[in-house]
């Protein structure tokens, strides 16, 4: 895979307190090569991009499952072009209706993900989204 010697910040914005799936992420990604940051919860999307750009990341993943995935996204990806960092690749996970994972997509988003898939095409996903 070549998510080896790849860095990806993993953070949970907003207010929501559950991160059971984010950390199963965390230990996947590591497993899988990349090195992981995890910056914990209820961050705020400027903390999210600072830490990105601070830490000099490939890709982003967002785990959101309080309903409020389009603005924290929205937000998030401005705070990364406000700081000069556009082009770090974002991937949002958990808690996402239908209906709305064409319109993350269509932000930029590069992966959308939820608790229906398997944790392997998650991954290989991702790799090639980085490679």
């Amino acid at each position: 895979m070549a998510l080896k010697g790849k860095k990806i910040l993993l953070g949970k914005v907003g207010l929501d307190g559950h991160d059971a799936g984010a950390k199963v992420m965390v230990l996947a990604l590591r497993d899988a090569g990349a090195e992981v940051i995890y910056t914990g919860l209820r961050k705020s999307p400027e903390f999210i991009a600072r830490t990105a750009i601070d830490e000099d990341v490939d890709a982003v993943g967002l785990s959101l499952l309080s309903g409020a995935h389009m603005e924290l996204v929205g937000e998030t990806m401005r705070q990364l072009s406000q700081l000069g960092r556009p082009e770090i690749k974002i991937f949002v996970g958990g808690t996402i209706p239908g209906k709305d994972r064409q319109a993350l997509l269509d932000m930029g988003v590069r992966g959308v993900f939820t608790a229906e898939m398997k944790l392997a095409d998650v991954l290989d996903h991702i790799d090639r989204e980085l490679s």
